[in-house]
This record gives structure tokens, C-alpha cells and sequence, in this order.
């Protein structure tokens, strides 16, 4: 091993692998097929990198995650070490040439997706490269219970005809016992040497409270742990409003998701890397990739669609190995809302056969035509014009491109941003002085309320809609409004891109994948019930119930989740405290925020004693969220 640690050194500069790297990439060099799971920031991609650069020939890594490939190429060439992705947008002749360069131009790695493999004149070619280890990434896409499960991992398992005797390395940082067992059997791995890293994360401190005033909490946390700090929300909106309501209480802060443009994208994550921020507050697009060891608090204001997205996105706190806190607000609304918001926004198969046909129909696809034509795409556009509602209408857009009958571009960013430049009161005036453009403004302002304060990514269409305008009237103000220097508009012609990769055939094709589609509803059903099970169960250390969650037996506590700080107070003290609130509540019913400014006990030792108090009814909660004595 001592070829794989100089390599390690010359361009990764550590000094010694981490546990288990060192037994993944001997393994591999053995020819043995290896399945390894490595939680978040464990350094899997080392674990094929190293291994191919000490053979002749060339890495084929199979991803689903088209910015993490980039990522990763653009790492690798900064280190001139050759890369190749086949991303989207490419056309099939610079595919062809990308192929000729890593069949002549000594490459060490080709990335793409395993849609496309589905295509044969690419694995055709494929075969004739001289391929030393096939290395199948977030691995738990090939197995129908993992939480991304996409149909077009199914045939990696084909390349074992190709290539029998080159090892497979299925690499995954999220699998329950059942997935793994699935992974294995799916891409047909031949006795797997299997390396499985612990979920225990020693220094972090797994947190669930319960809380009427999230912002209020959040800036308690945020000032008592002024380190960087990443707070994951479920929109976009929520991104502007939390970070807006951050930097008004003092807090600096910037916000990053899936729409931003590139440049502002890289800006803001630039502000918080160099700590010139304290918090990031993001959607679960911020990452892949994010590697800053000090992350001193990651908070989830809203549940989670699953506990392996919560994992992942909880372990970016305190890989500098120090205390680190993950933090999950719940109120008493957050289940009830986020049944509504996940599960009502699954698409059944009736759902996704209209929202099909009408999709064939938008583009005027003949009945048995339509494959490998391509056409620029308007989601708003087209929800606006069959009355779709658009996160339902993205989720089965989503699913029909996981199933490889339409490949769709990720370019959801609105096309059109507007900020306003002059004081409300003087839009007011112009108002007044053009009623005929009043409606349409006014839409404006009551859909995107922060549209003073920053840039805002708007839906022409959908303000059409609001101000029962047509789309032309909208564009018509907007470009007057710039004009006269009232806003700052921004424009971009281009779409995002659907391709459709079979022919048009209406029940055929959506009855081949409905079974698909019910299990992973029925899937997400289930991820969903253990958010809810973790959240509400306070009767067991938080650590043990994410070990046992993803299989792993632990019999002791962690000792500094939120259950075992519980465990550790005195029974007096959880007395002294209830009494006090007794006595404040005999004054006159108050929230939890007043009994903790007038008893001046921390928040926790609130919520226990409150909690306490319920059970025993002594109290209870009015309409209002305020407790009073029963």
C-alpha cells in the first residue's frame, strides 16, 4: 500500500488514508468486487481515484449526480490528472470525440450517468475502452427501497458480461440492512468483500425541540454558537425570508438553492466558506461537494422527506472532529404540514397519464412519434395552461426521467428576475398615476414580497394568472417599469430542455412503470413515518434511534443528544422548575418564550418541565399556543 499512500500524499496532501479507505482500495487492486458504505464526508471517491491511477487503463464511474461529476472532473484536472464527463447537452459527436480521446488520449477517468448506457452505440464503445475498475457511485439508486431508486441503474449490472473479470466498487453514504442486501443482489457483485463504516457520529450532538417561535430558537442557537453554521429549509422562498429575518436580527447571513444563478450561486457560498457569514441558509441543493470542517450547528427548521437526506445533511456539522450540534425545530403544525406538502404532492398513476398525454400534447407528439425529438420546456407555462400544480407536476416530470421515457434538463431556474429600485411609496405614486398597469404590479408585490429588498426570480405566468392579464400585458409593464428605472429586469430566452427517448404510446408507457411508482410512494409513505417516529419519540437516546434506523445495534447512549441531556438533569430541578411555572401561570396564561423571560431557566429545562406538566395534566395548551392551568 505503500504506491496508494504516495499518491495520496503527491495530490491529495494527507498524510494517511482514513478508516476504512486503506482495506476498500486493497480490496479493489485484489479484483474483488466491494461494496462500501461510507457515510457523509467518509472520502469514497478516493476509494476509486487512488486505485485506478496505480493501473493502466481507465476508471468508469457511473453517477447519477450530474454537478457532483463536474465537480469531481474539474477537481481532478486541476490536479492534471485526465478527466472526461458525458454530461447533458452534449451532442452524440462530441460524445463520439470525448470517447476517441479516452480510448487514445491515455484518461484515467470517464463519468456519465447510467442513462447513458441505455443507449448501445455508447456502450458499444465503451467496451472497446480499456476499462480497470467500474465504480457505480450513490449505489443505492439500484435497489427499489433506496430513497432515489432509478430504474436505468438496473443494467449496470450487463457490464459484468462485458467486462467479468474488472471489479465493481458500488459506493453509496445511505443504505438500510435491506438496501445493501439489494444493492449486492441488483448489480449481481460476486462474494463482495463488504466494508461498512459506523453511522455514529461521536462529537454530534443529535437535537429535537419542540417550539412554538422557531426564529426565536434559531437566533438563541445562532448567538450562543457564533461559528459557521448551515440552516436547511424546504423552498426557496424560505431561503430569502429566514435569511432576511437572520441579518435583521444581526446575524449575518447568505442563502443558496437550486435556482440562483451560477455566479451568485458561487458568490454566496464564497461569503460563507470565508466565514465573512455565519450562516448559509439553503435547500437540500447545497451539498454536494461541501467539505468546510468547522460547521459548529446544521438546523432543520422543517422536517425532512427522510432520514437519509437528514443524515447526510446533519453530518456537515463537526468534521473538524470537535462538539457540533444538528438541530431539528418542530412545531406542533410541522407533521400535519409536511403530510400535506410530501404526501399531497406525490403523483399517482392517473396523475401522471394526464400530465403525460397533456406533456405530448403541449408539444403536438403524434400517438407512436416523438422519440429523440427535443424542445424547449416552460414548466410554469405549461402548469398555468392545464391547471397543473407544479410540484406535483415536477415530481412525476422527475420520475418520468428517472425511468428514462423523457430526459429532462435541470435548469428549473425562473428565467425572469426582477428587483424593485425606488421606495415603496413612490410605486404607489406611479401606481395612482397608471392605473392600467396596477393590477399586474400589484400581483408583483403580493406574490414576491421580498422583491424590494433582493433580486427576485418571478413566474410570468402565473402573475398573468393573478392579474388576469395575458402573458404579453406582463412583459409589456415590466419593460416599461425598467424604462422609467422603477425596477431592474432580467430576461433569459433560454428554456429548459425535455427530450423524449421513446415513442409517444399513452397507457403502454405509463402501465410499464406504475409499479414503480407506487412503490416509491409507498416508499416515501414510509421514510416520511420515521421522520415523524424520530421527532416525536422522547422516550430514546436520538443517536441510538439513527444507529438502529440504518441497522446498527448501539446498547449505550450518546450522552449529549437532546434525550440524554434529559436524562442527566436532577429530579429537583425539573420540580423547581415546573414549580415556578405553576406559579407564573397562576398570573395569567403565556407562551413558553414568556415563561422562560420571566423564570430566566433555559429553554430545555422549559420544554421538559412543560412537557412534565401536560402529561400529568396539570396544564394545558390554549388556541392561541399559550398554557394555563386546568
Amino acid at each position: 500500500m505503500q504506491e496508494a499512500l504516495s499518491i495520496l500524499q503527491k495530490y491529495w496532501k494527507y498524510d494517511t488514508f482514513r478508516t476504512p479507505q486503506a482495506e476498500i482500495i486493497a480490496s479493489v487492486l485484489d479484483g474483488k468486487d466491494t461494496f462500501a458504505l461510507m457515510p457523509t464526508g467518509g472520502g469514497k471517491s478516493i476509494c476509486f481515484q487512488i486505485p485506478a491511477m496505480m493501473q493502466d487503463g481507465i476508471c468508469l464511474v457511473i453517477s447519477p449526480l450530474i454537478a457532483l461529476m463536474k465537480d469531481q472532473v474539474a477537481n481532478l484536472q486541476k490536479l492534471n490528472i485526465k478527466a472526461i464527463a458525458l454530461t447533458g447537452g452534449i451532442s452524440s459527436d462530441e460524445i463520439s470525440d470525448l470517447l476517441d480521446n479516452c480510448q487514445f488520449g491515455n484518461y484515467k477517468f470517464l463519468y456519465l450517468s447510467p442513462e447513458r448506457l441505455q443507449a448501445d452505440w455508447i456502450l458499444d464503445r465503451i467496451k472497446a475502452l480499456p476499462i480497470n475498475l467500474i465504480a457505480i457511485d450513490e449505489a443505492h439508486c439500484v435497489s427499489q427501497w433506496g430513497h432515489d431508486f432509478r430504474p436505468a441503474y438496473l443494467k449496470i449490472a450487463s457490464l459484468k458480461e462485458h467486462f467479468p473479470k474488472i471489479p465493481f466498487l458500488a459506493l453509496t453514504a445511505t443504505a438500510t440492512d435491506r438496501v445493501k442486501t439489494d444493492v449486492i443482489s441488483q448489480l449481481k457483485l460476486e462474494n463482495p468483500a463488504v466494508f461498512q463504516k459506523s453511522f455514529a457520529r461521536k462529537n454530534l450532538a443529535y437535537m429535537v425541540f419542540n417550539v412554538e417561535d422557531k426564529l426565536y430558537r434559531l437566533e438563541q442557537i445562532l448567538k450562543k454558537n457564533p461559528q459557521p453554521s448551515i440552516i436547511y429549509v424546504r423552498n426557496r422562498k424560505a431561503c430569502l425570508d429566514v435569511s432576511s429575518q437572520l441579518n435583521y436580527l444581526g446575524i449575518k447571513s447568505t442563502f443558496y438553492h437550486g435556482g440562483l444563478h451560477a455566479k451568485e450561486k458561487d458568490k454566496n457560498m464564497k461569503l460563507w466558506k470565508n466565514e465573512e457569514v455565519q450562516a448559509i441558509v439553503a435547500t437540500n441543493a447545497f451539498g454536494m461537494g461541501i467539505d468546510k470542517a468547522n460547521v459548529k450547528t446544521v438546523v432543520h427548521i422543517q422536517l425532512p422527506e427522510n432520514l437519509e437526506n437528514y443524515y447526510q445533511e446533519a453530518g456537515r456539522g463537526g468534521r473538524n472532529g470537535e462538539k457540533a450540534f444538528a438541530v431539528l425545530l418542530n412545531s406542533p403544525s410541522d407533521v400535519q404540514s409536511s403530510e400535506s406538502q410530501i404526501l399531497n404532492n406525490l403523483p399517482d398513476s392517473k396523475f401522471l397519464k394526464e400530465m403525460y398525454v397533456k406533456l405530448c400534447n403541449f408539444f403536438q407528439i403524434a400517438y407512436g412519434e416523438g422519440i429523440d425529438e427535443q424542445f424547449s420546456f416552460n414548466i410554469n407555462q405549461f402548469c398555468v395552461q392545464y391547471n397543473f400544480p407544479i410540484l406535483k407536476t415536477y415530481n412525476g416530470l422527475q420520475f418520468l426521467d428517472r425511468q428514462g421515457i423523457i430526459s429532462l434538463s435541470q435548469e428549473f431556474t425562473e428565467k425572469v428576475t426582477v428587483q424593485f429600485v425606488i421606495e415603496s411609496k413612490e410605486v404607489m405614486r406611479y401606481m395612482s398615476l397608471n392605473p392600467q398597469d396596477e393590477e399586474i404590479i400589484l400581483a408583483m408585490l403580493r406574490t414576491y414580497p421580498g422583491i424590494y429588498e433582493i433580486i427576485t426570480a418571478i413566474n410570468i405566468s402565473l402573475i398573468a394568472k393573478k392579474s388576469k392579464s395575458a402573458e404579453n400585458q406582463v412583459v409589456a409593464v415590466l419593460n416599461k417599469l425598467q424604462e422609467r428605472q422603477i425596477i431592474d429586469y432580467h430576461a433569459k430566452s433560454n428554456d429548459s430542455t425535455i427530450t423524449f427517448n421513446e415513442v409517444r404510446e399513452d397507457d403502454r408507457t405509463i402501465n410499464r412503470v406504475s409499479k414503480y411508482l407506487e412503490n416509491q410512494n409507498d416508499l416515501k409513505k414510509a421514510q416520511l413515518k420515521s421522520v415523524l417516529d424520530y421527532v416525536v419519540n422522547d422516550k430514546s437516546c436520538k443517536s441510538r434511534q439513527l444507529l438502529d434506523y440504518f441497522g446498527e445495534k448501539e446498547s449505550k447512549n450518546c450522552g449529549i443528544c437532546s434525550y440524554c441531556i434529559t436524562l442527566n438533569r436532577t429530579e429537583s430541578k425539573v420540580s423547581s422548575t415546573a414549580e415556578k411555572i405553576v406559579d407564573l401561570l397562576k398570573t395569567s396564561p403565556m407562551s413558553s418564550r414568556e415563561i422562560q423571560m420571566y423564570s430566566k431557566f433555559s429553554d430545555e429545562a422549559i420544554i421538559f418541565a412543560l412537557q412534565q406538566l401536560l402529561e400529568i395534566n396539570k396544564i394545558e395548551i390554549l388556541p392561541n399556543n399559550k398554557y394555563t392551568l386546568k
